[in-house]
């Protein structure tokens, strides 16, 4: 009890799936009989099968989400593309694209392809609603 571990498994011999990323750890916080009370890094407790293995200790690298990157090549070094505004493409890439000059994009905000993106457009649209 009270043993930090990384790389938990879920169901015994599924191999490991809780814990992993840089710098995180559990915590064993109860020990039952068949059963395991762990502190996930998340702040979640869950009963885990206490058949399934786990790896002593903190997974290394702690300061990797702490890095800064220096430039813009950086992060397309590591596979994230550049962020565009839908307003800023042309009508045939976003439905806020287009317009004479700069434009508010003429419309409540949208994906690319035209499904609404703002919290409570569900209401809006009507989801669940009977249709007769």
């Amino acid at each position: 009890m009270g043993t930090l571990v990384h790389d938990i498994e879920y169901h015994p011999g599924k191999g490991a799936m809780l814990a992993r990323a840089a710098g995180t750890s559990a915590k064993i916080i109860k020990e039952p009989a068949s059963q395991c009370l762990v502190r996930l890094p998340s702040g979640v407790e869950k009963l885990i099968d206490s058949r399934c293995r786990a790896t002593i200790g903190i997974v290394s690298n702690p300061h990797h989400g702490a890095r800064k990157l220096r430039k813009a090549g950086q992060s397309r070094w590591l596979g994230r593309r550049p962020i565009v505004r839908g307003v800023a493409m042309n009508p045939v890439d976003h439905p806020h694209g287009g317009g004479e000059g700069r434009t508010k994009g003429g419309r409540p905000s949208v994906s690319p392809w035209g499904k609404p993106t703002k919290a409570g457009f569900r209401a809006v649209v009507g989801v669940g609603k009977r249709r007769i």
